[in-house]
């Protein structure tokens, strides 16, 4: 899935709400609690959760991995990896819902990666260039890869609704 169909820089806080809002029924449903584990988005997505009253029925942490030192004290994250394929990578950020479900008491886990900007960019890897992951388990886990324009508030607000909206149709996919 992808989100073209949405305003590419537009993302009003109303509409993060919202997502989260169903995020949480979706979860509420099945019983389950989510972790999170963000880097460019800085807790962003943890926020808009908790801004929801009753979201402690349904969110047991979040983790700020901004710097990869974070990322290998908070969720285990083997150096070598980060180094390897970059911070801002599909396995990274699988390794860090791996980390997030292992040290937590949550279900299922999202993870976010990015280069925000307006600096830090790369031809591989421009500025807006943003990973998500979702899963379950280490096992179980979908990930996506976007570039997302617009300046550094641009590009951490469409990766929040990107998160959420990814999370709502990963969950969809699994069986309750």
């Amino acid at each position: 899935m992808t989100t073209d169909h949405l305003a590419p820089h537009s993302v009003s806080s109303h509409e993060l709400s919202r997502l989260a809002v169903r995020v949480g029924e979706c979860l509420r449903e099945r019983g389950w609690r989510l972790a999170t584990a963000e880097s460019c988005t800085g807790g962003w997505v943890a926020k808009t959760i908790t801004d929801i009253a009753g979201s402690s029925d349904w969110f047991d942490r979040g983790f700020v991995t901004y710097s990869n030192a974070s990322k290998q004290d908070m969720l285990g994250i083997n150096a070598e990896l980060i180094e390897s394929q970059g911070a801002v990578s599909g396995p990274v950020v699988r390794a860090m819902v791996a980390g997030a479900l292992a040290h937590s008491r949550a279900e299922a886990a999202l993870a976010i990666s990015g280069i925000a900007g307006p600096g830090g960019g790369s031809p591989e890897k421009p500025v807006g260039t943003v990973w998500f992951a979702w899963g379950r388990t280490a096992s179980v886990t979908t990930m996506r890869r976007e570039c997302f324009a617009g300046d550094r508030e641009a590009v951490r607000a469409q990766a929040v609704r990107t998160a959420l909206f990814g999370l709502l149709e990963y969950l969809s996919t699994l069986t309750r």
